[in-house]
């Protein structure tokens, strides 16, 4: 009797991942069209920057806090629409960021290596850049992704979001 309640209990195990493998599928999409549902940046030359995207005052004030790592080709934009008067902080960041301040679709700032700030005290840590600029965009990407890509300030940048309302998607 035990073997049989064994034996009914992985199948019934093995019906569960089933269906939930066939329901995790993506509709009509090859992992080439995935790309498509992700906004990206298209920075400089040829670099490409799969993003996570913060507009809301809650959204921007948290960023990337809590995180221990970043792939090499995510990043995070925070949008400032219209154009404002910005700096960014390291509080509660868990890794150090390369950030790429633009306006006008143009790299106007680079802040490159920010080191995390421990402090408990968010008033104790450093402002980015130093001065207050105006931007429109802000991309915080993994530390070294400037340097090791050739992003330079003055680059062009365009973002491009997924179509939303597609038939199919």
């Amino acid at each position: 009797m035990k073997l049989s309640s064994d034996s009914s209990f992985k199948c019934a195990i093995l019906f569960v991942i089933g269906l939930a493998l066939l329901f995790a599928q993506p509709k009509g999409e090859s992992a080439g069209e995935e790309k498509n549902n992700v906004p990206i940046a298209r920075v400089g030359a040829d670099n490409v920057v799969k993003l996570e995207v913060a507009s809301t005052p809650a959204e921007i004030e948290f960023g990337l806090m809590k995180r221990t790592s970043l792939p090499d080709d995510h990043g995070m934009v925070f949008l400032f629409h219209p154009a404002h008067p910005v700096q960014f902080w390291m509080y509660n960041c868990l890794m150090s960021l390369d950030m790429l301040f633009v306006k006008n679709g143009k790299i106007v700032k680079i802040c490159e290596n920010v080191p995390p700030c421990l402090s408990k005290n968010p008033d104790d840590c450093p402002k980015y850049p130093s001065d207050v600029i105006e931007v429109s965009e802000v991309i915080e990407v993994q530390a070294g992704y400037a340097k090791k890509h050739h992003v330079k300030e003055g680059d062009k940048v365009t973002f491009e979001l997924p179509e939303i309302g597609k038939a199919g998607s």
